[in-house]
């Protein structure tokens, strides 16, 4: 998930489900802020990219990210993965 705070991207991702990435929320404003808000209750990295959030941002809900962003979004998807393993060493 991306913020600029006056816009955010939620991403899905399901290992052995999805076959790429998909937007599951974006909004602005007072939406992106609540998107924020959902990722923190939950726990959820934020990573913060002004390029990548303008190329996600032109993509519907739902919608598969195209291969072109692939590389951008392994390289978030890395970086849950390396929070959630800091986590699970941490013990939280």
């Amino acid at each position: 998930m991306k913020t600029g705070r006056d816009k955010a991207i939620a991403l899905r991702y399901k290992r052995g489900k999805d076959t790429s990435p998909k937007v599951t929320a974006k909004g602005q404003g007072k939406l992106a802020e609540k998107i924020l808000a959902i990722a923190r209750t939950h726990d959820i990295p934020v990573k913060e990219d002004k390029a990548l959030l303008d190329a996600l941002y032109r993509l519907d809900i739902n919608e598969e990210i195209p291969e072109e962003l692939y590389q951008v979004v392994a390289e978030i998807l890395a970086f849950v993965y390396r929070m959630n393993r800091l986590k699970e060493v941490r013990g939280e």
